[in-house]
């Protein structure tokens, strides 16, 4: 988050870095400068304007209201309120203009949703998505810096700390996140009611989420029904001109998304567009994005960008 304000020249008047009291008067590097730690009740204090939260759901619970009830606006990249009612799930290219002067706690939606329903959005606006089937293969980053440091653990014949209860190099596990009691993962299910609650709740969709010993990027395989026809040529073209969409398919020349192409950036990649020859008006494509910049951060920090175009900032008086 750090690094995408600083590329996106975010106009920060003060940075509050903020966390648990044990790292109180460390220092983080932004915009050149080391900015001391701070406590959750010293940043209320200051009141800040916006506040990035990502620390967990339990800690976004106890401590988003604390900031929202001094004016702050909260973007909040954990689980926690995604699926309040009362909470908009923001992807700022499909619904930002949802957005209103009382949206004080904002969900930041998960990875796998983001770019799922980027690359979903301007085709269900043309033929209307019926159903979607979709497998990822996720970056171990999704897991965090444990499973990465898993992964070079095992290439290089070292045994260490697991974040994984197998290994993960030369190896896939169909499992992220836990499991519940209809047999999907947390992480499945998630891209399931998210993808309702950002773009259309008559969508029928399933999932099957799978870790994969990569960095730099979440792929999906995307299989969609829809309701009208649709032209190959014509769905291109709408997802070329989709903001933060980067078309990639010319499959004769090799050109097609992978993770490699997507570390570091902030589009989605989607390509290898063909038609279903097993039924009518279904279209396959392949989505490949970066978890922790579009998926995450910068989702975020686009946001906040949105908040201040739109001047949907507001203070309460002290």
């Amino acid at each position: 988050m750090l690094k995408v304000l600083e590329e996106r020249r975010f106009p920060v008047a003060e940075l509050i870095p903020v966390a648990t009291a044990k790292s109180v008067g460390s220092t983080v590097r932004f915009d050149g400068q080391d900015v001391p730690v701070v406590g959750m009740e010293e940043a209320i204090a200051r009141r800040p304007d916006i506040a990035l939260f990502s620390a967990g759901g339990s800690t976004s619970l106890e401590w988003a209201p604390r900031f929202a009830a001094v004016g702050c606006t909260v973007i909040d990249n954990s689980s926690a309120w995604r699926m309040m009612p009362d909470k908009k799930l923001i992807v700022p290219e499909i619904n930002g203009h949802l957005l209103t002067l009382e949206d004080r706690i904002i969900a930041n939606p998960n990875c796998s949703t983001i770019q799922l329903v980027m690359a979903l959005a301007p085709l269900h606006r043309a033929y209307t998505a019926k159903r979607v089937v979709v497998s990822t293969y996720q970056s171990v980053t999704g897991t965090g810096q444990k499973a990465v440091k898993q992964m070079h653990d095992e290439r290089s014949g070292i045994t260490g700390e697991k974040a994984y209860p197998f290994r993960i190099d030369r190896n896939v596990i169909p499992r992220c996140d836990a499991f519940l009691d209809n047999g999907y993962t947390k992480e499945e299910m998630k891209v399931v009611h998210e993808t309702h609650k950002i773009l259309d709740a008559s969508i029928r969709v399933t999932c099957t989420a799978v870790r994969v010993p990569v960095t730099g990027g979440h792929s999906e395989a995307v299989n969609v029904e829809f309701a009208r026809d649709f032209d190959l040529d014509e769905a291109r073209q709408l997802l070329r001109e989709a903001p933060g969409v980067l078309l990639l398919d010319d499959p004769v020349k090799d050109e097609y998304p992978m993770p490699m192409l997507a570390d570091g950036r902030d589009e989605v990649f989607v390509g290898r567009l063909r038609r279903d020859e097993s039924q009518p008006n279904t279209l396959n494509l392949w989505v490949v994005a970066d978890n922790l910049r579009k998926g995450a951060a910068t989702n975020a920090v686009q946001i906040a960008e949105l908040l201040v175009r739109k001047g949907l900032l507001k203070s309460v008086p002290a």
